[in-house]
């Protein structure tokens, strides 16, 4: 069996490896994962585990399995009479994302201000510097790879582990919302921009003002998106 990388995205192409190393279950589950967050499988389309298996040359044990971690993820659900269908986007589910996000990565920038070493406000003065080529391509992909590594890379600043795992689960979970809001190319550049201010705040070591950036951030990514839903 072979895949092109195109196929899994940048975060995980380097992790398909060679065969012995991943299974096919975890190579199924990157390949659809992938497809859904990129909206290639449609919120609320009907997912046949026949089809999918054939389209990536897999069995249907591997994908079965793939379908049962992504249900878990909350990406798929099974419904009476139409069976796997893509979880549709919701405006409870947005709204929900969001007040989580206000509180948990609000208080993330706040200690990142206090914490945050030379090294990560490097990384991510050359994450905005990256972002601002990217919005300037119009290359959604790369854009999404860096917000989910910029976010990261606060977290890891912010120095306490446990809301690091916290917010890289909502951060997985928010990719496909993500890949949404990005459709539009006007919120390609606020995106860059915002995150250069939070950058700021993070180098100024002003925690209120971090916060406050964040909040921002957050809740344009939110007016946006309810824009298109």
């Amino acid at each position: 069996m072979q895949l092109d990388a195109r196929d899994v995205g940048p975060e995980i192409a380097e992790d398909v490896g060679p065969p012995q190393v991943r299974s096919l279950r975890d190579t199924a589950y990157d390949v659809i994962k992938q497809r859904i967050i990129m909206c290639a499988f449609r919120p609320g389309e009907a997912l046949s585990e026949a089809q999918v298996a054939a389209s990536l040359g897999l069995g249907r044990t591997p994908v079965r399995q793939a379908f049962d971690r992504l249900m878990r993820d909350g990406l798929v659900e099974v419904l009476p009479r139409k069976g796997i269908i893509v979880r549709p986007i919701t405006q409870d589910e947005v709204r929900d994302m969001v007040e989580v996000r206000l509180l948990n990565e609000s208080f993330c920038a706040r200690l990142a201000a206090e914490r945050a070493d030379a090294n990560v406000i490097a990384a991510l003065k050359e994450n905005v510097r990256r972002g601002t080529a990217a919005a300037g391509d119009g290359d959604i992909t790369e854009l999404m790879a860096l917000d989910r590594e910029f976010h990261l890379t606060i977290s890891g600043g912010a120095r306490n582990p446990v809301l690091g795992e916290i917010l890289r689960n909502l951060h997985e979970r928010a990719q496909r919302v993500w890949f949404v809001s990005l459709r539009d190319v006007a919120h390609h550049r606020r995106v860059v921009d915002e995150h250069a201010a939070i950058v700021d705040t993070l180098a100024a070591r002003d925690a209120d003002a971090a916060e406050q950036a964040t909040r921002a951030h957050i809740l344009s990514f939110a007016e946006n998106l309810n824009r298109q839903l």
